[in-house]
């Protein structure tokens, strides 16, 4: 039981100790202690220790503090039950009151920085959502909401489900949607549900509706597909342009193994992502460009379809097309490459075999006349070991 009692979502989740557990034995994933015993010195020290190791499970759920009821009336002093210096006591364990008042003025900064009337909801608006997703294209702005919503949260998770946060619940939902927004926008890699605490992320379940950045509401097979869905709906530009970086970084993330072409598309859409994010292109460039590499990608994606070459030789074919080389020239070398690979089956694991091919690669680019030879072999067998791993 002590052993279970470690493990989330395990039986037993609530122990009834009277000394002999306290000594030794080390549960991060222990949050809440009800306090009904006189305690002192370090005894009393390591109660408290039993609840205020951070953990993180596995799936990104984390504790971040924790909470003591305090049945008998120790913390009233502390400094007495406690029999050291005062300077060493002080900030061992904030009351309960201290937290509210700190909750209450992150969100009184919250509704004056993030929430004034034009911005009170992200959901269901592609207008709003617009507008959020522009005002925090700088990276040092967004990365301070963020900064500022975590703090927000882990006050949440301490007081929830405390009476005191009713006249709050709507606003938070507010900056949650927009947190959930950004998210999704700019960092699609990071599974930005599974990162909540356990009380915001119930909250997210029952309540949140946030999709103006999303996947489509129809059921696709993810490939071109989906995207060529995306770029026919009825959003504004801003929005299409983030629905569609989600869904090719998820297309990259899920399929690039199998067919690594998509991995310098990744990498194409990523740069596109940067320079929007750093304000040298405007929402309607951007949009045009990812167009582009849409039908790009759809083109690939046929040409995939029928073509005789391994996924490897047309993945070289494919990056050599899309960095200026002749199509008969690109053919060329993936015929080349087709029997490197052949003769030359373990070169991400082989350091001789990837000497061999890369000697094939440079004579093959040579071949056509490309002159950054050493760069080009790199970059060619970078992707290609990317997406082998």
């Amino acid at each position: 039981m002590r052993k279970a009692f470690r493990k989330p979502g395990e039986n037993p989740q609530i122990f009834i100790v009277t000394e002999k557990l306290l000594t030794g034995y080390d549960a991060p994933i222990l949050y809440c202690m009800y306090l009904d015993k006189p305690l002192r010195d370090h005894v009393l020290l390591q109660a408290i220790a039993r609840v205020n190791r951070p953990y993180e499970s596995e799936d990104g759920q984390r504790k971040t503090t924790g909470l003591i009821l305090d049945f008998v009336g120790i913390f009233d002093n502390l400094e007495r039950a406690l029999a050291f210096d005062s300077k060493d006591v002080s900030g061992v364990v904030e009351g309960i009151e201290v937290l509210r008042e700190r909750f209450a003025e992150l969100m009184r900064q919250g509704r004056a920085a993030y929430l004034t009337p034009d911005r009170a909801s992200v959901a269901y608006d592609d207008k709003l959502a617009e507008e959020v997703l522009l005002r925090f294209r700088d990276k040092k702005l967004r990365e301070g909401f963020y900064r500022y919503f975590r703090q927000l949260e882990e006050l949440y998770e301490i007081l929830s489900p405390d009476p005191f946060l009713r006249p709050y619940l709507e606003d938070y939902q507010r900056l949650l949607e927009m947190y959930r927004l950004l998210r999704a926008a700019y960092e699609p890699h990071v599974p930005v549900d599974k990162s909540f605490l356990r009380k915001t992320a119930q909250i997210v379940q029952q309540h949140s509706h946030t999709s103006a950045v999303r996947e489509p509401q129809e059921t696709y097979e993810l490939g071109p597909e989906a995207l060529l869905t995306l770029l026919a709906e009825e959003k504004r530009a801003t929005v299409k342009v983030f629905n569609l970086l989600k869904e090719l970084h998820r297309l990259v993330e899920e399929k690039g193994r199998a067919a690594p072409y998509l991995l310098s598309i990744g990498e194409r859409a990523e740069e596109i992502r940067r320079r929007f994010e750093e304000q040298q292109i405007e929402s309607q460039q951007a949009l045009r460009e990812l167009e582009e590499l849409v039908r790009q990608l759809n083109a690939a994606h046929a040409e995939r379809e029928s073509s005789p070459l391994s996924q490897q030789a047309f993945a070289v074919e494919w990056w050599l097309r899309t960095h200026g080389v002749d199509a008969s020239q690109a053919m060329q070398v993936a015929n080349d490459m087709e029997a490197a690979f052949a003769e030359f089956p373990h070169w991400t694991h082989s350091a001789k075999q990837e000497g061999d091919l890369r000697a094939r690669l440079y004579k093959s680019l040579m071949g056509i006349g490309v002159k950054e030879v050493v760069a080009w072999t790199d970059a060619i067998l970078n992707f290609l070991r990317r997406a082998a791993e």
